[in-house]
């Protein structure tokens, strides 16, 4: 049998699964999970292996009414990758239904000559008799190649899903390693870990004035992975939020990244957490840039 591989988008709205699914695909978290809304801010690949085919997925930002060049950003990200792959999965919702979000995608797909496969996620929160009327309500946006019901969280049909996908790939080389799950650098991960901590234990404006940048990563004599990390806020208030009485939120932030950290590496762990002001970062383009957002923000 001839090897198949190339690449495959994830779009869709914010929170509809997209992470979910790019990890229980790969089997180990490297896509950043959050029930708040624009919590993956880039493209992050993940790589899925076989005997027979290799798929390189790319999990977007979801595309969103945007609110700062960051947002700009985002939705560039995630748009941008519809012409760079051999197919594109349209995830939805399937408890929250059709809406306005979803129309908007399906206009944007318009045109378009590359396949996209309907996904409808989470249908383990819905009554089996709605799947078929709903999938006839998505039918009608887009000349869709396959629609698949899925659940990402508990993985139904995810392999029936997979084995779709590898029917649009063409014969082709096998791109990385087959024990690679993906091509961002550890720092990456690692800074998008941290990150995810925060989303969990904040709320209101706090999470999206975030971001977390990995300055030092060195192993010591003794094993020890050296990770020093600095979390980006926006004001001194929210520096004081992260922080926490008595410093409590930033060691519990601390403490739950280093365990996820410590089986990303399969090494023990030494955790520096700093917190640094960047006024208005979101709307900076030296500081985005910095940060490794788009060059041409």
């Amino acid at each position: 049998m001839k090897f198949k591989s190339g690449f495959v988008a994830i779009i869709g709205r914010p929170n509809v699964g997209k992470s979910t699914l790019m990890n229980q695909v790969i089997g180990q978290k490297i896509a950043i999970m959050s029930d708040k809304p624009q919590t993956t801010r880039n493209k992050i690949h993940g790589v899925y292996t076989t005997n027979n085919s290799q798929i390189v997925f790319l999990d977007t930002p979801g595309i969103h009414k945007r609110q700062s060049k960051l947002g700009d950003y985002m939705n560039q990200t995630a748009m941008s990758t519809l012409g760079e792959v051999e197919a594109v999965l349209f995830l939805v919702d399937a408890a929250d239904g059709l809406g306005g979000g979803d129309r908007y995608i399906a206009e944007q797909l318009n045109g378009l000559k590359t396949p996209v496969i309907l996904v409808l996620n989470k249908i383990d929160k819905i009554e089996p008799e709605a799947l078929l009327p709903l999938m006839a309500q998505y039918n009608k946006l887009h000349n869709f190649a396959e629609i698949i019901p899925i659940s990402a969280k508990v993985g139904s049909n995810v392999n029936t899903l997979l084995e779709q996908v590898a029917k649009y790939l063409p014969e082709g080389p096998q791109y990385y390693p087959e024990d690679q799950i993906t091509d961002h650098p550890e720092q990456f991960v690692c800074a998008e870990l941290i990150r995810e901590k925060i989303l969990h234990l904040t709320r209101e404006e706090v999470p999206h004035s975030i971001a977390v940048a990995i300055e030092d990563m060195r192993v010591e004599p003794n094993g020890v992975v050296h990770v020093s990390a600095v979390i980006f806020v926006e004001r001194d208030s929210q520096k004081g939020i992260i922080i926490g009485k008595q410093g409590a939120l930033l060691k519990e932030v601390g403490r739950r990244a280093r365990t996820d950290i410590e089986n990303l590496l399969g090494s023990k762990i030494f955790l520096e957490l700093w917190v640094k002001v960047k006024k208005d970062w979101r709307n900076q383009d030296r500081v985005l840039r910095d940060l490794g957002f788009h060059k041409d923000l």
